[in-house]
């Protein structure tokens, strides 16, 4: 789950990382800047990319931040209505740096990233100049990192980042991150500050944080994840309902290799219900775009009979296109070929069928 700016920048002053003084404020609540924040900047609390350069980060004189931050509430950030905003201190800023962490997958372990190149066009640096940023993995049994690490990383940058690398790091691993970043880290004459942050927390790790909602889901996300499906929307107009995540991505990769486009990745899971199965349907029938729904199914410990009467009391307006294997596979094709539901023997033909329906 994304953090907001306020909510990330509020983790890492309780870590001992210094940020700009600053207020949140909510639309719609009145607030005052302190008298001696001369200049400030006014940022839309919206986690889309790019805000600053679609204009989400305006600058404002004291006597103005009220009619900036008026205008911040009135706009749309690509597509995102502002509700929330930061007002901080302008920093007086002699170089900006780039620091973050995230996992390296491959490595199974934290990876630390570091440039003297920080700023906005942080991945323009990473295209054109790779060798700039330079790269160190940290073993999660390492509760701290290694000195000869971080003086790897500094390479001549000020020796005060290296605290800073120590701290974020605390951060990343006591939060259950999966990105810790400050983009940029900036010097000033006061000392460090990290202008701008962001914090990406595992959803698996959000009830053990105290987290109860996962805000980065969709109402159908929410739904889904209630009734324990691993459920991912997508842009297309075939809706996907298998059992197994093997076998529901392969279903997605094939719509795509025949020139379809899946509407959703949906994995009922092993052991489905009549009425899990029809849960499953009915949240694929609400989604306005989907003109036809694929049913792939192996019969294991899940029942084909009890697939067949899930779908039928769905009842979603949608065709329906079902390829049943497996346990029951006898009494569930009859259930459905008693309703008319086109059955089909493989997933190719299945995929093909439904592609050529929503086409």
């Amino acid at each position: 789950m994304k953090l907001k700016e306020y909510e990330a920048k509020e983790i890492l002053s309780n870590a001992g990382i210094r940020i700009p003084r600053g207020i949140h404020v909510k639309k719609g609540n009145e607030f005052v800047v302190a008298p001696d924040i001369k200049k400030a900047v006014v940022k839309a609390q919206v986690e889309v990319a790019g805000r600053g350069k679609a204009g989400g980060i305006l600058m404002a004189d004291n006597s103005q931040v009220q009619e900036t931050a008026e205008k911040l509430f009135q706009a749309s950030i690509k597509g995102v209505f502002v509700e929330e905003i930061l007002i901080e201190e302008q920093l007086d800023i002699q170089h900006e740096y780039y620091l973050s962490i995230t996992i390296d997958r491959s490595k199974k372990a934290p990876v630390i990233l570091f440039t003297s190149e920080g700023g906005v066009d942080i991945e323009e640096v990473a295209q054109k100049n790779p060798d700039a940023i330079r790269k160190a993995t940290v073993y999660p049994l390492l509760t701290k990192v290694p000195g000869y690490t971080i003086r790897y990383l500094l390479n001549g940058a000020p020796k005060e980042i290296g605290p800073v690398i120590q701290k974020l790091y605390s951060v990343f691993m006591n939060r259950d991150a999966l990105l810790a970043e400050i983009n940029p880290l900036v010097m000033t004459p006061d000392g460090l500050y990290a202008a701008d942050a962001k914090l990406i927390l595992d959803d698996n790790a959000l009830a053990r944080l105290g987290i109860s909602e996962n805000r980065d889901l969709s109402e159908r996300e929410r739904q889904a994840d209630a009734y324990g499906f691993s459920f991912v929307e997508l842009s297309g107009n075939i809706g996907v309902i298998g059992n197994g995540a093997g076998l529901t991505m392969a279903t997605v990769d094939l719509i795509n290799n025949m020139g379809g486009k899946p509407a959703n990745f949906l994995d009922v899971g092993g052991g489905a219900d009549r009425v899990r199965v029809a849960h499953a349907v009915r949240l694929l029938g609400s989604m306005p775009d989907v003109s036809v729904i694929i049913v792939n199914l192996l019969g294991g410990i899940t029942r084909c009979d009890e697939v067949a009467s899930g779908i039928i009391e769905a009842g979603v307006s949608q065709k329906i296109i079902v390829r049943l294997a497996g346990t029951n596979e006898k009494e569930g094709k009859a259930i459905l070929l008693s309703k008319g539901y086109l059955m089909l023997e493989t997933m190719e033909e299945a995929v093909k069928a439904a592609v050529e329906a929503a086409s």
